[in-house]
């Protein structure tokens, strides 16, 4: 009898890549934290018809398949493990329409943030998502994990910024969720829906994106620094309780400061210091900067501005060069928990009695304009520690109990599929599996992740 891997390769000849560096690759992500076994392959779509192909074969074989973007993921979402198959859409990346009149565009799923606004910039229009991996990570990965960055306060998360999906579901069949129009309420949405789902309910093939005009005006970027984490969080509260709407709100505490200043080989940081790093943008940035720096020089900080674009890119270039810096400390469990901006001190207070309850030093920065925070579990070795785990349990009871959610924007996964029905709640939960054998009744759509058997 024919194998599943010989069959794919009849109807994609030349994309069908069974060597063990492509196979041992398809196992990982961003995370750190690899699936068990090594996939059959990893398969190289160049069209909807090339997925589709897969798809069907895969049903009749019973066979699963784990759709996969760039894997910059930090939550296990893409790893592909023992007898499954990798679907990589990377090199479906083209830019397919562009309306500036309609701002929409219309993308391929392997395209890469970064290269999407290139293109666009032409046009006058971009797309808002920055998620700080944007140099690399693809738009069809941040549609799956419904995704965030950098700018989502002030310009939304990527569920604000779809108009609609093309999804190939589990037995082949295509399907076109959503509009083109700015009102549209035929039927359930399920554009809604497939944003942040990881992979569970169909591939994702196409995009229909909402697109923004250019922002005109200037850019202002501010650094404020505090004394503690506790008062920089406090002062990020007190920006937003103030009515001014900066594009982004950055925070970093002192280790992570201090990581990524020996990264890049910057003077180092004041010890024990934390900072925030705003920018603000549009005609009134120059106002909204100044009141900004009032109201936290008010509140102890050492405040700079800055309207150079150049120095305002190097000084984001610091918070997005946390991932690679918390490398350099060791394995690391990159955490993302989420709560209401007025409880954004308070939960790092919790990080605070954590770190003393359990021995562990987690550095954290957030988005803080939106009350998002990356905790970094560090250890030494491959396999997370019984005592990193519990400590990441204590974290995410907190963050439930402040108000908050597991996760903001990186997914459930594999690494965070214990705790989802502790915040569902047992009906919702098992609501969202029916509604998840309704998609892919046969269970081959990246089996295992997100809701833990």
């Amino acid at each position: 009898m024919i194998s599943v891997v010989d069959r794919l390769r009849q109807v994609l000849p030349g994309r069908v890549d069974t060597t063990d560096a492509a196979r041992a690759d398809a196992r990982a992500d961003k995370s750190g934290h690899a699936a068990s076994g090594m996939p059959l392959a990893v398969l190289y779509p160049e069209s909807v018809a090339d997925v589709q192909a897969i798809m069907r074969i895969a049903t009749e074989t019973h066979t699963p398949v784990v759709p996969r973007g760039a894997g910059t993921g930090l939550a296990g979402g893409a790893n592909t493990g023992a007898g499954a198959l990798s679907l990589s859409l990377t090199r479906m990346n083209r830019v397919l329409e562009v309306h500036p009149d309609d701002l929409i565009a219309v993308v391929e799923p392997g395209i890469i943030n970064a290269a999407l606004n290139e293109a666009l910039r032409p046009h006058g229009v971009w797309w808002a998502p920055d998620p700080a991996s944007r140099e690399i990570s693809t738009v069809g990965g941040n549609i799956a994990t419904g995704a965030g960055g950098l700018l989502c306060a002030k310009y939304g998360v990527v569920r604000d910024a779809v108009l609609g999906v093309d999804v190939v579901l589990a037995d082949g069949t295509l399907i076109h969720c959503g509009k083109r129009t700015v009102k549209g309420v035929a039927g359930f949405d399920l554009t809604s829906l497939l944003i942040g789902s990881e992979g569970r309910l169909g591939v994702i093939v196409g995009a229909t994106l909402k697109l923004r005009r250019t922002v005109s005006g200037t850019t202002c970027t501010v650094t404020a620094v505090f004394s503690s984490v506790r008062d920089a969080a406090a002062g990020a509260s007190a920006v937003t309780a103030a009515g001014i709407q900066p594009a982004i709100m950055e925070l970093m505490d002192a280790t992570s400061l201090d990581a990524v200043h020996r990264l890049l080989e910057l003077d180092p940081p004041t010890v024990g210091a934390s900072q925030l790093t705003i920018q603000t943008d549009g005609v009134a940035a120059t106002e909204e900067a100044d009141a900004i720096a009032a109201l936290l020089t008010a509140r102890g900080a050492e405040v700079a501005v800055t309207d150079d674009p150049d120095v305002g890119t190097e000084l984001l270039r610091i918070r997005r060069s946390m991932h690679p810096a918390m490398e350099t400390l060791g394995t690391t469990l990159i955490e993302d928990v989420s709560v209401p901006r007025s409880r954004l001190a308070d939960m790092f207070d919790e990080i605070a009695r954590i770190e003393r309850a359990y021995g562990v030093t987690i550095p954290t920065v957030a988005h803080a304009a939106d009350g998002n925070l990356h905790p970094n579990f560090v250890f030494d070795g491959q396999d997370v520690p019984d005592h990193i785990w519990e400590a990441a349990d204590d974290l995410f009871t907190s963050a439930l109990r402040v108000g908050g959610t597991l996760t903001g924007e990186h997914g459930v996964g594999v690494l965070k599929s214990r705790w989802l029905k502790a915040e569902l709640g047992d009906a919702q939960w098992q609501l969202q599996q029916r509604v998840m054998r309704a998609f892919d009744p046969a269970g081959i759509l990246n089996p295992g992740k997100v809701f833990a058997s």
